[in-house]
């Protein structure tokens, strides 16, 4: 009867001791170097930090919400691509290397086919040349030309003055009989004719008025054509810049795709990243981001690192996605349902990670307590 008794209070007592492993039990594993569960595959106490599969730790960790991340730089990670335009341009140069830091901007890589668009801009520029000396060559001309029809005009007003007080002379003569029909005829043709050249003068001088715009139609066409030539020669100007790779932020180079005579590829010509600030991306279970806040404190660790790193979460996703990070175990789940959480690294944190962007690292999130 006292063994029946005895063996379920050993069987407890063993689990318990097993569990809460006393301080006796820790210091006669430390002695044997034995390890709790070591015989079977699925050892009872693990660590938290030695986990890697996300399924283990949600079912570990209870108060605190582990998951999987990698380390990114503030904003992802940016892939330069070639301008918009370039076709099947090539890299003539490279101007920057794996960890310079650039500003925004600043010409990365410069294509061959930049002396085929300086060439056509040096073409436009021509052509604004001529086009200005064509317009000044038009107003020259109209102002000469109108002047030029004014002094006709008048010439023309002072001659059909004279025929026409000729004409009245002649009729008064012919009123008295002192001359003939003839010689009046002759009159009324000369005033007829001066008339004539008049109005001709006048629709000359006509064309040379300004239009519903106050712009001579000639000046009209001229500055049109000036125009065009300037805007030709805004997007050859543009066009250079379809040779010119440039930074789109300011960040440090975190890796080169390509070489100088390569084509950029559907990696683009580099990756970019701003390392002054470096972040975490963690996929967090969808059952468990309910209990993720902004401003929960975050431990972060990777056998990669020395010391833990330390941080706080800054934004959490608002879409549900399939996991992407997954560990090396080829029958852990990789179709989990995950939520990003974004976790930003404080300054020491920051300054020790710049240089490990994409680190696989496992995020420990002391969900329920907010940072101040």
């Amino acid at each position: 009867m006292l063994i029946l008794i005895f063996i379920p209070f050993m069987f407890i007592g063993g689990v318990l001791g097993l569990y809460f492993q006393p301080p006796g039990l820790q210091a006669l594993f430390k002695v044997t170097g034995l390890q709790p569960g070591g015989g079977t595959d699925t050892p009872i106490a693990v660590a938290i930090q030695q986990v890697t599969d996300q399924e283990e730790v949600a079912v570990i960790s209870e108060g605190d919400v582990v998951a999987l991340g990698r380390i990114m730089p503030l904003g992802d990670i940016v892939t330069v691509a070639p301008p918009f335009g370039a076709g099947d341009a090539r890299i003539s140069s490279l101007n920057v290397s794996v960890g310079d830091e650039v500003p925004a901007g600043e010409i990365l890589a410069v294509l061959d086919s930049l002396s085929q668009f300086e060439g056509l801009l040096e073409t436009a520029r021509a052509n604004v040349s001529v086009a200005q000396a064509s317009l000044d060559q038009t107003v020259v001309s109209i102002r000469a030309g109108q002047d030029e029809a004014r002094a006709s005009l008048e010439r023309l007003l002072a001659t059909e003055k004279a025929a026409v007080d000729d004409l009245d002379r002649t009729a008064a003569l012919m009123e008295r009989g002192v001359t003939t029909k003839t010689v009046l005829d002759a009159a009324i043709a000369r005033a007829t004719e001066a008339a004539r050249d008049v109005e001709k003068a006048r629709a000359t001088l006509t064309r040379f008025d300004a239009n519903a715009d106050g712009v001579q139609a000639d000046i009209a066409v001229a500055e049109a054509n000036l125009q065009a030539a300037r805007a030709q020669h805004t997007q050859a100007k543009r066009d250079v810049e379809k040779a010119h790779v440039r930074a789109p932020i300011a960040g440090t180079i975190l890796d080169v795709h390509v070489r100088p005579g390569e084509r950029p590829g559907s990696d683009g010509v580099l990756d970019m990243g701003d390392t002054t600030q470096m972040t975490v991306e963690a996929e967090v279970y969808q059952t468990m981001i309910g209990r993720v806040a902004v401003s929960d404190p975050v431990t972060i660790s990777a056998p990669a690192i020395s010391d833990d790193l330390t941080g706080f979460v800054s934004a959490i996703g608002l879409e549900i996605g399939r996991q992407s990070i997954t560990s090396d175990d080829p029958a852990a789940n990789t179709d989990a349902r995950v939520v990003d959480v974004i976790v930003a690294l404080d300054p020491a944190s920051s300054s020790q990670a710049e240089r490990l962007t994409n680190l696989e690292v496992v995020t420990r999130i002391d969900a329920g307590r907010h940072l101040p």
